[in-house]
C-alpha cells in the first residue's frame, strides 16, 4: 500500500536536570562571580537544582556554564529543550547599555568524558535565545514568575557523544530546567510486517529507509519498507506481506483457518468455507479433503465441490466439417481465447489474432467434475477444422536510403512481418514536409526498391511505403523523413560519419560566437547549449474526452503507459493532493536514464467517482505532447495503490514561486514565462482542448524557468479559501479566473480560456498577487459586469496591460486567439526595447509617427546593435558590422545556409526563444534561495 502513516514519536531522554538526583557541579568559568548553582521548589514544591547568573550592573559578561559529557546513545539528532527565567532590563534601574535579554547555546562532540575545563573554542554555537516572557520586581513580589520554554536541535553525527555550554553575556537569568532528547520512530506492525523503533536522520528533511520484517505465517508479497521522518512518524509503506495459505490476518497477525475452513492461496482474502460435499478436520487447512465416494479433479480448484457424477459424453454438432490435413502444430501465444482457452461454462467463445490464409483445427474437450479422476473416466472430445481468409500485409519497415543526389534518391524496404498472402505490389507515397499530405506523388513496383526523381534540392521529404495483396492495401509505414541538401546529402550516402560531423561543425559556428560571447562578462563558462530544432509536422491530433469511454481502464491503457511499480524508487512526501499523497522520486526504464518524477497516488477507500477521476487526468495528459504541457511518464493500474507518475518540477507552482522571488527577474524573463504558457495553450486549442481552470497556480515552473501547463483534473478542489469558487449544478468555477460567459451560462471555449489567460499575465507581472485582492465572488462577478477590469501592477509595461485587456473583451469573439498571443509576445521579445514600463510603442514611417499598444503595428526592425543590447553584448557591434553583420538574420542565414523564408522565420525564432531561456536559468542561479 502507499499511504502516510502517522505514528507518535517517542522522544528518548538523555538528560533531564529535574531528575538527577544531588547537585549537577556543572563546569562553571569563571568559577566564582558567574553562574550559580541554586536549590529551588518546582510548581509541585518538589526541590531541583537550578543554575542562575545576573550580572547586570558589569559591561563586558562573558559567563560560560557546561554540562557534564552526554553520550549519544546512538542518535544523529538531539533537540535541547530549556526552561528559563528572565528579568526585563527595564525594569533594573542604573543599567542603561550593559543589561542584556538573552543567551548563547553552544555544543562541542567528544569521544568521552575528559574535558575538566572549558575550552571555549572548541565550541559550535547553535543559536542566540531570546525570552518570550520576560519578570519585573513587582513579579517576584507576587511570585509570578513567567517560565520560557525553548528547544533547539543539534546534529552530532561525528563522536560518541557531546557537551553543551551556555554563555551569559549579561542578562539577569536562571536555568530552570534543561532536558536533552532524541526521536524515535517507534515499532509498528503494517501490511503484515514488522519495523522496529528507528532513530530518525541527521538532518531535519531526512527520511531513514526500514526494511521491514513479516509477521509469523506470513510471506512477503514486496518488499516492505517505510521511512522513519526527522519527526519520528513512519511515512509511504511500501509492499508487505500475505498470511501463508491455510492463515488469515486478524489484528496486524496470521491466525490459522478454523476446522471446518480453508485458505488455499496466499493472496486470498481469508479463510473461506469448505465447498460442498468436503471438510477439513484441522486447523490451519489449505484444502478441504472430499467426502468418501465423492471426486474432485486434480487440477480442480480447492473451491471446486466434491461431486459422484460421471464424465460427460464428446460435444455435438461443432459448426464446419472437418478437413484431412496432414501437418499440424500448435497455436502460438498470439492467438487470443476470449473469454478464454480453458474453463469454459458456456458453449460459445471467440477466436482472434489468427494468421490469415491458414489452416487450423480446433478441439473441444468436455468434463466435469470428476472427469480423468483414477477410475472415473475421461474427458471427452470434438473437433472441427477451417481455413482462414486472406488478408492485406502489415505496414511495411525498415526503410533504408541507399543513393541520394541533388535532385533524386534510391529507397530500399524489407518485406512486411505478416504478409498474409503473395505480394502483389508496393507503393511509395511522397510528398514536401511543409506541405503536410496536401499535395503528394504516389509510385508502384514489384520490387522492394525504388528509383525517385525529379525533387527539390535542400528540401526535407516525406516518405510511406505500403504491401498489397490479393486482400488490398496494407497500411502505410511510419514516415520515414530525409533531407536533400546538395553535396551534403551525396555525402550521406558515401560516409554518414563525415555528414554528422559536418553539420555538427556548422551548428556549432553561432553556438561558439555566443559562448566566446558570454565569456567576456562571465569569469567561468556557462553550462548550456544552444539547439536549432525546426518543429515537427504531424497531422492535426484532436483531444479525446476520456468520460466518453463506458470503461475509464479502457482510456486509461489506451493513452497511458503502465508503469512497472518495481521500477518507482519513492524519496519523499512533497505534498498532500485531492486525491492523495505527492511523492517525489526516481523512475527507472530499461535501456534509459534514471530520471526525478512526481508520483500522484490515489488515497484509500475511494470511491468509484474517485477512480474514474483520477485516472481521467491520466487519460487527458496522456494525449499530449508539448515542452509546455506537463509530461505524463505513465501511471500504476496493476496493483495498490494507483499512482500516476510525472515529471518533477523543481520549483512548484508559479504564484509561490514568483511570491517567494518577488521583484528579482526582468520584464524580459517575465515575458518568457508568458510565453511559454501561451505556446502550451495554443498546443491545446489547436487540439480542441479547453483547460477551464488556467490559473498561475495550475502552472508548474522546473529548474530552467521553463513553465508548463498541468493540473488537468476535471473533479478538484480549486483552493483552500471557500470564497474561491462559486458553486454551480455540476461543479465549482474558479471565479477571479473565469470569463463572464463561463460564469453565467457555463460556455467554455478556447476565448474563456484566453479570459483567463489574460488574469495569468496580471498575477506574473504582480509576482503571484491575489487577483482582485481581499474582494469577495459576487463582488468580482458584480464588478465585471459592470465594466471594471484589474489595473496594470506596478512596472508594468504599456503594451502588456493592453494585451491583457485584449484579453478580457465582453464579447469572446472580439478576445485574441493564442495563436495571435504568441506572435505578439515572441515580437516584443525580438524587441526587448519596446518593454520599459509605462510607455507606448513608437516608431518614425517618414515624416509620419505611428503609435500603438499593439505590438505588430509598431514593430521597429530587429538590428544586430539591439540585440547584442538586449543581451549586453553591445561591445561586438563593430566586430560583427565589419564583418558584414547587420542583422542576426543575416548572420544565422549566412553561417547555416538556410534560403527558404519560413524556415528562417522558425529558426530565428528557436534561437531566440532559447537564448531567452538560458539567460532566464543565468539569472535563476543568482536568485537568492
Amino acid at each position: 500500500l502507499f499511504t502516510c502513516v502517522c505514528v507518535s514519536a517517542i522522544p528518548v531522554t538523555l538528560l533531564d536536570t529535574r531528575t538527577v538526583p544531588g547537585e549537577l557541579k556543572w563546569a562553571a568559568n569563571p568559577a566564582e562571580g558567574g553562574w550559580e548553582e541554586v536549590s529551588i521548589m518546582d510548581e509541585k514544591n518538589i526541590p531541583i537544582r537550578t543554575y542562575q547568573v545576573c550580572n547586570v550592573l558589569e559591561p563586558s559578561q562573558n559567563n560560560w556554564l557546561r554540562t557534564d559529557w552526554i553520550p549519544r546513545s546512538g542518535a544523529q539528532r538531539v533537540y535541547v529543550e530549556v526552561k528559563f527565567t528572565l528579568r526585563d532590563c527595564n525594569s533594573l534601574p542604573g543599567v542603561t547599555g550593559t543589561c542584556k535579554e538573552t543567551f548563547n547555546l553552544y555544543y562541542h562532540e567528544s569521544n568521552e568524558d575528559r574535558e575538566s575545563y572549558i575550552k571555549e573554542s572548541s565550541f559550535i554555537k547553535v543559536d542566540t535565545v531570546a525570552a518570550d516572557e520576560s519578570f519585573t520586581q513587582v513579579d517576584v513580589g507576587d511570585r509570578i514568575m513567567k517560565l520560557n520554554t525553548e528547544i533547539r536541535d543539534v546534529k552530532v553525527t561525528t563522536r560518541k557523544g557531546f557537551y553543551l555550554a551556555f554563555q551569559d553575556v549579561g542578562a539577569c537569568i536562571a536555568l530552570v530546567s534543561v532536558r536533552v532528547f532524541y526521536k524515535t520512530c517507534p515499532l509498528t506492525v503494517r501490511n503484515l510486517a514488522t519495523f522496529p523503533d528507528t532513530v530518525t536522520g541527521a538532518d531535519t528533511s531526512s527520511l531513514v529507509e526500514v526494511r521491514g520484517s513479516c509477521v509469523n505465517q506470513s510471506e512477503e508479497r514486496e518488499e516492505p519498507k517505510m521511512y522513519c521522518g526527522a519527526d519520528g512518524e513512519w511515512l509511504v509503506p511500501i509492499g508487505g506481506c500475505f498470511c501463508k495459505p491455510g492463515y488469515e490476518e486478524q489484528g496486524g497477525a496470521c491466525k490459522a483457518c478454523s476446522a471446518g475452513f480453508y485458505k488455499s492461496k496466499s493472496s486470498d482474502p481469508g479463510c473461506s468455507k469448505c465447498p460442498p460435499h468436503s471438510r477439513s478436520l484441522r486447523d490451519g487447512a489449505n484444502v478441504c479433503d472430499c467426502h468418501t465416494g465423492f471426486f474432485r479433479a486434480d487440477f480442480d480448484p480447492p473451491s471446486m465441490a466434491c461431486t459422484r457424477k460421471k464424465p460427460p459424453s464428446a460435444p455435438q454438432q461443432l459448426i464446419s466439417p472437418p478437413r484431412n490435413h496432414t501437418l499440424c502444430l500448435p497455436c502460438g501465444s498470439d492467438v487470443l481465447f476470449s473469454p478464454d482457452q480453458t474453463g469454459l461454462q458456456t458453449t460459445r467463445m471467440v477466436v482472434s489474432r489468427l494468421r490469415a490464409h491458414t489452416h487450423y483445427t480446433f478441439i473441444v474437450y468436455a468434463r466435469n467434475g470428476v472427469s480423468l479422476v483414477s477410475g472415473a473416466g475421461a474427458s471427452q472430445s470434438a473437433s472441427v477444422s477451417l481455413t482462414t481468409n486472406q488478408a492485406a500485409p502489415s505496414p511495411v519497415s525498415s526503410i533504408q536510403l541507399t543513393d541520394v543526389t541533388r535532385h533524386s534518391l534510391s529507397l530500399a524496404w524489407q518485406q512486411p512481418d505478416r504478409p498474409n498472402g503473395v505480394i502483389l505490389e508496393y507503393e511509395v507515397k511522397f510528398y514536401e514536409k511543409d506541405q503536410r499530405e496536401r499535395s503528394y506523388r504516389i509510385m508502384r513496383t514489384f520490387l522492394r526498391s525504388v528509383d525517385v526523381a525529379g525533387l527539390n534540392p535542400l528540401t526535407v521529404y516525406v516518405f510511406h511505403v505500403r504491401a498489397r495483396t490479393a486482400a488490398g492495401y496494407g497500411e502505410y509505414s511510419a514516415p520515414t523523413c530525409l533531407l536533400l541538401s546538395g553535396d551534403i546529402a551525396a555525402k550521406l550516402a558515401r560516409d554518414s560519419w563525415e555528414v554528422i560531423k559536418l553539420l555538427v561543425f556548422v551548428a556549432g559556428l553561432f553556438i561558439q560566437l555566443v559562448f566566446l560571447a558570454f565569456l567576456f562578462i562571465h569569469p567561468s563558462p556557462p553550462s548550456f547549449l544552444v539547439h536549432f530544432r525546426l518543429p515537427s509536422v504531424v497531422g492535426v491530433k484532436i483531444y479525446v474526452d476520456p468520460f466518453t469511454y463506458e470503461d475509464p481502464d479502457q482510456a486509461i491503457h489506451e493513452f497511458a503507459k503502465e508503469i512497472d511499480v518495481s521500477n518507482i524508487h519513492i524519496e519523499r512526501v512533497i505534498g498532500i493532493g485531492e486525491f492523495g499523497e505527492v511523492c517525489s522520486g526516481r523512475l527507472r526504464s530499461q535501456g534509459k536514464r534514471e530520471i526525478y518524477v512526481a508520483i500522484k497516488s490515489l488515497k484509500a477507500g475511494y470511491s468509484d467517482k474517485q477512480r474514474r477521476d483520477f485516472l481521467s487526468e491520466a487519460s487527458i495528459m496522456g494525449q499530449f505532447d508539448h515542452p509546455n504541457i506537463i509530461r505524463l511518464e505513465g501511471v500504476v493500474t496493476r496493483c495498490k495503490p494507483l499512482m500516476i507518475i510525472t515529471e518533477y518540477m523543481e520549483n512548484g507552482s508559479l504564484d509561490a514561486f514568483l511570491r517567494k522571488h518577488d521583484g528579482q527577474f526582468t520584464v524580459i524573463q517575465l515575458v518568457g514565462m508568458l510565453r511559454g504558457v501561451a505556446s502550451g495553450m495554443k498546443y491545446l486549442s489547436d487540439m480542441s482542448y479547453v483547460h477551464r481552470d488556467l490559473a498561475a497556480r495550475n502552472i508548474l515552473v522546473n529548474s530552467n524557468l521553463v513553465c508548463k501547463v498541468s493540473d488537468f483534473g476535471l473533479s478538484r478542489v480549486l483552493e483552500d479559501d471557500p470564497e474561491a469558487a462559486y458553486t454551480t449544478r455540476v461543479r465549482l468555477i474558479p471565479i477571479r479566473w473565469t470569463a463572464p460567459e463561463a460564469i453565467s451560462y457555463r460556455k467554455f471555449t478556447t476565448a474563456s480560456d484566453v479570459w483567463s489567460y489574460g488574469i495569468v499575465m496580471w498575477e506574473v507581472v504582480s509576482y503571484g498577487e491575489r487577483p482582485y485582492w481581499d474582494m469577495n465572488n459576487q463582488d468580482v462577478i458584480k464588478a465585471i459586469e459592470e465594466g471594471y477590469r484589474l489595473p496594470a501592477p506596478m512596472d508594468c509595461p504599456v503594451v502588456l496591460h493592453q494585451l491583457m485587456l485584449d484579453c478580457w473583451e465582453r464579447e469572446r469573439g472580439d478576445r485574441p486567439s493564442f495563436s495571435q498571443i504568441l506572435n505578439m509576445l515572441d515580437k516584443l521579445i525580438r524587441n526587448p526595447g519596446t518593454l520599459p514600463p509605462g510607455t507606448m510603442l513608437e516608431s518614425r514611417v517618414g515624416s509620419e509617427v505611428c503609435v500603438s499598444v499593439v505590438p505588430e503595428v509598431c514593430v521597429p526592425p530587429w538590428s544586430m546593435y539591439e540585440w547584442l543590447q538586449s543581451i549586453g553584448l553591445e561591445r561586438y557591434r563593430d566586430v560583427l558590422a565589419a564583418a558584414g553583420y547587420s542583422s542576426l538574420e543575416s548572420l544565422l542565414m549566412d553561417r547555416l545556409g538556410i534560403i527558404t523564408p519560413s524556415h528562417q522565420d522558425i529558426l530565428i525564432a528557436s534561437v531566440q526563444q532559447e537564448m531567452l531561456s538560458q539567460m532566464q536559468h543565468m539569472q535563476h542561479s543568482m536568485v537568492p534561495v
